[in-house]
């Protein structure tokens, strides 16, 4: 009479309950957006204190208008991150598509060297600018600015780049040049196109860093040139400003429109592709 081999049994792994994963993800999505949630809410707080609501209002977008120094430093950050965004996205585009297409000597020093400026604390580099800046006769101020910025924003346009090279299809610039186009139409028409998506999200990092860096910019903005992060900390000193919670409503919701239009746009790419 056969015998029956005992069935053996693996080891099962208690998994948690659904509860307790949707209790963590409600706790993280919680930390993450309610302070932002209740900074949009308070922006239409007719308080000016803003532990104690007590009305609608849309009356500190008004006071937003009348704070010329506020609107003046959002002014300078923008043409900050506009300028810096568009150097290091040109020069970090050819940079990436240089590090993936070529072999040469020391570039496995120079991809090492392009983690420094992201790796190492940003105020070392801010004072190293400062000490810097006049020896080289950089005056303080908006060149001063972009520069600085562009130094530790250039190296995540050229690793985003050269990761979106990684599944490039060479190809297609091959194809290119055998019917007649020249490197630079190859790179315009062909190579750039493709990895266009990885350019935008370059030059979106590029703009995100610079529009919100404080360090580099507490150090070199010279006189009469506070961009809008110096500016709200030197404001916040003093008590909380409603109007500055007017404006960071605005800031969220242009961000959330051009994230809203980059992702219509990529959806378009996508079905046309």
């Amino acid at each position: 009479m056969a015998t029956e081999a005992p069935r053996v049994r693996g080891r099962e792994h208690p998994s948690s309950p659904s509860w307790v994963r949707q209790a963590i993800i409600v706790a993280v999505l919680g930390f993450l957006y309610v302070p932002i949630v209740v900074l949009i809410a308070f922006s239409f707080n007719n308080s000016y204190l803003s532990a104690l609501w007590t009305g609608f209002t849309f009356h500190w977008y008004h006071v937003l208008l009348q704070e010329p120094t506020l609107l003046h430093s959002l002014v300078i950050s923008l043409e900050v991150a506009v300028i810096q965004t568009i150097i290091s996205t040109i020069l970090g585009t050819l940079g990436g598509i240089a590090l993936h297409r070529y072999t040469f000597w020391g570039k496995k020093a120079l991809i090492y060297f392009l983690y420094v400026p992201i790796v190492i604390p940003e105020i070392v580099m801010a004072v190293a600018l400062l000490i810097y800046f006049p020896h080289i006769g950089v005056p303080l101020g908006v060149p001063a600015m972009v520069i600085g910025q562009t130094t530790f924003t250039i190296p995540y346009v050229v690793l985003v780049v050269r990761a979106a090279m990684a599944g490039f299809d060479t190809t297609l610039e091959e194809a290119a040049r055998d019917l007649g186009a020249s490197e630079l139409q190859t790179l315009w028409t062909v190579t750039v196109p493709v990895i266009l998506p990885g350019i935008i999200v370059g030059a979106l990092l590029s703009f995100s860093q610079s529009f919100d860096d404080f360090t580099t910019s507490f150090f070199v903005d010279g006189s009469g040139n506070t961009p809008l992060p110096v500016q709200i900390y030197g404001m916040l000193r003093h008590g909380v400003n409603p109007s500055v919670n007017a404006l960071s409503t605005i800031i969220v919701a242009a961000t959330l429109v051009i994230v809203f239009i980059g992702q219509r746009t990529q959806r378009r790419r996508a079905q046309r592709g």
